[in-house]
């Protein structure tokens, strides 16, 4: 985080302010451009001096010609580089050099990272690793410390577990710049040891605190704010989001839930103006959109489609999100900022052609103008600590000709269930629409047994999927009604060192090899998005999904045991909201 100071080099300024007196040139001089000034909400013809990595000037244009380089952007809109505030790199399944790669010829420049999910495989060397293959990227990734390994402590187990000595720790890391999204609401409102402990850390030592704060409303949310807890990206409505800016919230609007969009601008447009404690964040994209569709820029692209100002998208994008994140070097074309520049052929569409970062011309139709350094650091791999499972593990094994089970119903907003159903040469068998979601310890802290759960109202399933990505913890879960399909699948991932895994027929549809943290791979962004899409297809041809809320996306979501409501986790049926765990998901046999 003392990337700031290398604007403020006595000889870099000097130059900067001679350049924009007149009395030296610029290095670099980018003409004919209409400049988004997303402090005044207005677009003004205006030509831009950059001096190193500084804006030197923004003038009236054909005021000043004398320049090293001028660049033509005739026709274009020149705006700041976009910022994400939220979002996780191990969803899109890359490492941070490829994930930069693939982000910054779309225009984001800097981004907020929770390296929530190889800190719960790794602990804090995950956290290491992600700071250290952070660095030197013409991406600026501000890495966040992991407030939740795991998420939901008792409920779950992690390959760590972060108490407030963690905490303090990675804090007083100068490339930490903060809190990441603390996920234990329960932990937090009750004032538990645990919570009170990793947010004071973070308090203490005046960097950002960031929340999740899904479900929460009314007195829950003020006591979640009073707490001292600055933003949150879980928005589920409209009237949800209205509910977290007034209560004082920097509400990260994320792409990642696209049927809350429009109402969230439907929201936006009783207001007055656009709060300045509005930014934008991704959160979560699998790699195939990454590539087919974009990060943020698709993101600002449908909230303008769904009728928000282009110029008020990208004040959240980028002024907005500067100040939350305290750089006054970032978010604003500007003379003394920082020379991240946007250069769009089309507003409205957002549609980028050249991408500066500390004023160098980084990106042009699509493409990095250089190659990318090597990873700094050697890459983990090695975390599936478990050896080959078999059928006879994914039975719910019953005595007698009947169970009643309790069964964790409906996908994402999940409801406690109950069923009754006849037993099979021992084996409880279920009903339509239901399947058992097994979970099995992988990080070595624990014997890796099933734990089997039933999920119900979960469509028709022909075969079974497997998965190492799965919030938070990132256990082995495999979901599905055959027990071979989900041992083959299961059995995939192993040898594989994590991923995901199709099977039906008792055989091994699709694999998608993750084996850096059973999390990513290293691959360009563009083969991990083919062969994600090809597992995605194979999934389609056995399982009938229902969106929006049924989709592939719901498979890494269904342990995340901190959400409100029933889970499935390593350590049993879990209750989000009270704390109960369940052994087994059966509650009787007859």
């Amino acid at each position: 985080m003392n990337e700031p100071q290398d604007l403020n080099d006595p000889a870099l300024r000097d130059r900067a302010v001679r350049a924009a007196r007149g009395l030296a040139p610029f290095d670099v001089l980018i003409t004919g451009a209409m400049l988004v000034d997303v402090a005044t909400s207005e677009t003004r013809p205006a030509d831009i001096g950059l001096v190193g990595k500084l804006i030197a000037s923004v003038h009236a244009p054909g005021a000043r010609t004398d320049a090293a380089e001028t660049v033509d952007a005739s026709g274009c809109f020149i705006a700041p580089g976009l910022i994400d505030t939220h979002m996780h790199i191990e969803s899109s399944m890359v490492t941070p050099r490829r994930y930069a790669e693939t982000v910054v010829p779309q225009g984001t420049t800097t981004l907020c990272w929770d390296p929530h999910e190889v800190g719960n495989v790794l602990g804090l060397d995950g956290v290491r690793w992600a700071v250290a293959a952070s660095r030197d990227l013409p991406l600026r990734i501000l890495v966040l410390a992991p407030s939740c390994v795991p998420s939901a402590p008792g409920l779950e187990l992690a390959g760590a577990a972060f108490e407030a000595a963690e905490m303090r720790a990675m804090l007083a890391w100068p490339d930490v710049a903060g809190v990441a999204e603390v996920m234990d609401m329960r932990g937090v409102l009750e004032r538990s040891a645990h919570m009170r402990g990793i947010v004071g850390e973070g308090l203490a030592s005046g960097k950002l605190v960031c929340g999740h704060g899904r479900g929460l409303a009314g007195a829950e949310l003020q006591g979640f704010a009073a707490a001292g807890i600055q933003s949150d990206h879980e928005i589920t409505s409209g009237e949800d989001l209205l509910a977290k800016l007034r209560a004082g919230f920097t509400v990260e609007l994320r792409g990642s839930h696209d049927y809350v969009l429009p109402g969230a601008v439907a929201a936006l447009r009783t207001l007055s103006q656009v709060p300045q404690t509005l930014t934008i964040c991704t959160d979560d994209i699998f790699p195939d959109d990454l590539v087919r569709v974009g990060g943020m820029i698709d993101v600002l692209r449908r909230l303008v489609r769904h009728g928000m100002p282009a110029i008020d998208a990208l004040r959240c994008a980028t002024l907005n999100a500067a100040m939350r994140l305290g750089r006054r070097d970032l978010g604003l074309v500007a003379p003394g900022r920082r020379a991240d520049l946007v250069v769009l052929s089309d507003l409205a569409e957002m549609r980028v052609t050249q991408v500066f970062a500390s004023g160098r011309l980084v990106a042009r139709d699509g493409r990095l103008t250089g190659a990318l350094r090597p990873d700094p650091v050697g890459l983990p791999r090695g975390t599936m600590k478990l050896g080959p499972v078999t059928p006879e593990q994914f039975r719910l094994t019953v005595a007698g000709t009947q169970a009643q089970l309790r069964t964790v119903a409906k996908p994402r907003f999940t409801e406690w269930g109950e069923i009754t159903v006849p037993v099979r040469d021992s084996a409880a068998v279920l009903p339509d629409g239901a399947i058992l979601m097994a979970v099995i310890h992988r990080h070595g802290r624990a014997p890796a047994t099933p734990v089997l759960g039933v999920l119900d109202q979960w469509s028709t399933w022909r075969g079974a999927i497997a998965t190492t990505v799965a919030h938070d913890s990132h256990n082995l879960v495999v979901f599905g009604r055959e027990a071979e399909d989900m041992a083959a699948a299961a059995n995939a991932l192993i040898a594989a060192g994590g991923g995901m895994a199709v099977a039906a027929g008792g055989q091994v549809q699709a694999v998608l090899p993750l084996p850096v943290c059973g999390l990513l791979s290293d691959a360009p962004a563009e083969e991990v998005g083919a062969a994600f899409g090809a597992l995605k297809q194979a999934a389609d041809g056995i399982v009938d999904w229902q969106p929006p809320i049924l989709t592939f996306k719901a498979i890494v979501g269904a342990s995340l045991a901190c959400n409100p409501g029933p889970h499935v986790t390593d350590r049993g049926i879990a209750d989000g909201t009270t704390g109960e765990v369940f052994d087994t998901a059966l509650i009787a046999a007859g």
